[in-house]
């Protein structure tokens, strides 16, 4: 079964007027959403598709780098072909990166070709659902999260993450007003990546830990990035308080970094974004740590459906003590949630992935069990420049914000 073409394709959602959303000493401001799949076919005709990093940069190493190295080989064995992409161009860390999204797609031939599931290629499935959190990423009032949270609710979530981001107090009092109206039986995680992006703004170490303090009555599933993800010995101090659960890792500048967090126990979860930051063999060696260690996992994820569902094949191979949340972005497309509309992230599947009581089905159809809608690549053309930019007051800047530079900046303020 030979590799015929490897193609990856860029897309842009422009939003009709900008959004800027408020945060303590600053304003982000999008406008549009960006998104890349990846499509390999053999010569067989069989196709398969793959998320892929939403950069110009990660486009160029498709072109360039990884489709010459695919086209014309064998695909009997995906990891028999990393190994060898690895031992040459790959030995380049961004050619290895975007090549592991794009290996998703071999085994998404791979899966059709035996008649199995992903899931069946990665060690075999151990159970058929995942459960599932909805995310928005946005800085909103209180009002609007709690509406956040309702429809999501009405759209068969039973979680939400959300980003207080205006100041101690009123990040405490918008916490307590969402989980009185979400109830107590409805998951809640607060995403503090804001905390230490704010320039002259930031929240101390002390700050945290007493704001940690006083959610901690709240229920909160857990407290994600509210500090700099290589601080280890700032998670170790906040973790020994055992005020609240902590999650972090999605952040993490290199496997190195992200498996120090893992023996120093400093998080209860680790997060990863494994479709754009390593694919499925650096999970699989992630999790198992993780498994060593007694914690859990989190998939970190940000764009598509069809980023969920690849990560979600994975996902059903281990148990849910081990793996336990799967990140779902939600947008205006989808029930009404969502502050930023992005219709290309369900629009890309024909099929809505099946969400229901919280978590999300997994099928057992071959290879990844979803149909890409090609027509994306029409409706959506790619829009060149930043997709958002994130201004802050002391110091007074603004800095654009596209797929690569967005992950080094925030590594950079670390």
């Amino acid at each position: 079964m030979k590799i015929a073409s490897v193609r990856s394709y860029l897309m842009s959602c422009p939003l009709a007027q900008p959004v800027s959303f408020r945060f303590r000493g600053g304003e982000h401001t999008i406008v549009k959403r960006d998104a890349m799949f990846i499509r390999v076919e053999t010569e067989s005709g069989l196709i398969g598709y793959a998320p892929g990093p939403a950069s110009e940069r990660a486009h160029r190493i498709m072109d360039e780098v990884v489709a010459p190295f695919l086209v014309g080989r064998t695909l009997a064995d995906p990891d028999a072909l990393r190994v060898q992409f690895l031992q040459g161009p790959g030995t380049d860390a961004e050619a290895a990166r975007v090549y592991c999204a794009a290996e998703i797609a071999l085994y998404d031939i791979a899966g059709q070709a035996r008649g199995v599931p992903v899931s069946e290629l990665l060690g075999g499935r151990v159970r058929d659902r995942v459960r599932v959190y909805g995310s928005t990423g946005s800085y909103l009032t209180p009002d609007a999260h709690c509406e956040e949270a309702a429809a999501l609710a009405e759209t068969g979530f039973g979680a939400y993450k959300f980003s207080p981001a205006a100041g101690l107090e009123d990040d405490l009092a918008a916490v307590q007003q969402i989980r009185e109206a979400a109830g107590p039986y409805f998951d809640l995680m607060v995403d503090a990546h804001t905390w230490w992006q704010m320039g002259d703004c930031n929240y101390s170490q002390e700050a945290i830990e007493e704001l940690a303090g006083a959610l901690a009555s709240n229920n909160i599933a857990w407290l994600e990035e509210p500090l700099p993800p290589d601080h280890h010995e700032g998670y170790l101090r906040l973790k020994e308080k055992d005020l609240i659960p902590l999650a972090s890792g999605k952040l993490a500048p290199d496997e190195h970094t992200l498996l120090k967090l893992i023996a120093t126990q400093a998080v209860d979860y680790v997060q990863m974004d494994v479709c754009l930051d390593g694919g499925y063999a650096k999970a699989r060696r992630v999790f198992a740590e993780i498994a060593r260690q007694g914690l859990r996992f989190a998939f970190h994820s940000s764009g598509t459906a069809l980023e969920a569902i690849a990560a979600a094949q994975l996902g059903v191979c281990w148990p849910a003590l081990v793996v336990e949340w799967l990140e779902y972005p939600c947008y205006h497309a989808r029930g009404g949630a969502g502050a930023c509309p992005f219709p290309l992230a369900t629009e890309i599947l024909k099929e809505p992935l099946e969400i229901a009581r919280g978590h999300l089905t997994v099928p057992r159809t071959p290879g990844l069990g979803v149909t890409v809608d090609l027509g994306v690549v029409e409706r959506y053309p790619w829009i060149p420049g930043p997709w958002s930019y994130f201004r802050t007051d002391s110091p007074a800047e603004t800095r654009p914000m596209t797929a690569e530079r967005y992950g080094r900046w925030q590594r950079r303020t670390a």
